[in-house]
């Protein structure tokens, strides 16, 4: 793989770690990444290689190695989008559940990607890498709605620093089994890797956990479910299914962290983000996107409602 050379004299006074200086550097919009690419020892102060936990003294050499970004090898497909907004810069869809969103392991066609590979063409924002090009957040493959794609590298990483402050706004609709005690609430608790099925996340503060906050607001109650609108302060992996399922309330169509058995006919998690706001990375002005509840959803909650009458 081709690489390319980048220098940084560090002129600061104060301490800071290297990996967390880069990164404040936008050379990648994560700290994982940066630290790969110091493990790689692509990464070096005044001509030696250096661990993560580095602290940059004043007059410090920083020397690069990054990597070129290598031809796709992923085929654009004429999949049909719903595309919500787009501009020069980003575009925000409207993600149909069962649809994966970038190539992993032996899935290579049909995803997002591919989709956007073909609208796009070579417009897509290549800090995500060969697999994920644009990709700047993702939804689980049986979760539908709402998701924005950069399409530049600076809108990438401003897009990325904004999630990371915690600064986008996202909300989802989900059905859940049970009656909630409270109207709303907040779930506090910590998402890490399930020590029992490595599959799966898990509530626990045992090994790698990070901290997860959850907002949650009954929008309406019916006989044996519930309807509720979760607010993301966090981003973990499966968060609101592991946090509903944490009090009691799995998800209705959840296999993974619900019941097996389902009494409303469902082949998904009913889970929907269907509103999602950010600040535009070049105009600076606040946006924000709706998507209303797809078919399956709207007719959960039909026969629901039908049912109460």
């Amino acid at each position: 793989m081709m690489e390319k050379e980048k220098s940084l004299i560090f002129t600061g006074e104060e301490k800071i770690r290297i990996d967390l200086y880069l990164t404040q550097q936008e050379i990648y919009p994560s700290r994982s990444q940066i630290r790969n690419l110091i493990a790689q020892g692509k990464v070096k102060v005044n001509s030696s290689p250096v661990k993560p936990s580095y602290i940059l003294k004043n007059g410090d050499t920083i020397d690069l190695s990054l990597p070129e970004n290598i031809e796709l090898k992923i085929k654009p497909e004429a999949i049909p989008l719903d595309i919500i907004y787009e501009d020069e810069h980003l575009v925000v869809v409207n993600k149909p559940a069962a649809m994966i969103v970038h190539p992993a392991g032996k899935i290579n066609s049909g995803t997002l990607v591919n989709a956007l590979l073909c609208h796009c063409r070579d417009s897509l924002s290549g800090i995500g890498g060969v697999i994920r090009p644009g990709i700047v957040h993702r939804l689980d493959k049986n979760t539908s709605g709402l998701m924005v794609v950069a399409k530049n590298d600076f809108a990438h990483l401003d897009l990325s620093k904004q999630i990371k402050k915690h600064e986008v706004t996202k909300k989802y609709l989900t059905l859940v089994h049970g009656n909630l005690k409270n109207d709303s609430g907040i779930i506090d608790a910590p998402i890490g890797r399930s020590l029992k099925n490595r599959k799966k996340m898990a509530v626990t503060v045992e090994g790698k956990s990070r901290e997860a906050i959850t907002h949650f607001k009954v929008l309406k109650r019916f006989s044996g479910y519930t309807l509720v609108e979760a607010t993301l302060r966090t981003g973990r992996t499966h968060q609101i299914r592991v946090h509903l399922a944490f009090i009691g309330h799995p998800i209705v169509g959840d296999q993974l962290y619900g019941h097996r058995r389902q009494g409303l006919n469902i082949n998904r998690q009913a889970l929907h983000s269907h509103i999602l706001g950010f600040v535009h990375p070049v105009s600076k002005k606040y946006m924000e996107f709706s998507a209303p509840l797809p078919r399956d959803m709207q007719e959960l909650i039909n026969r629901l409602e039908g049912e109460e009458k």
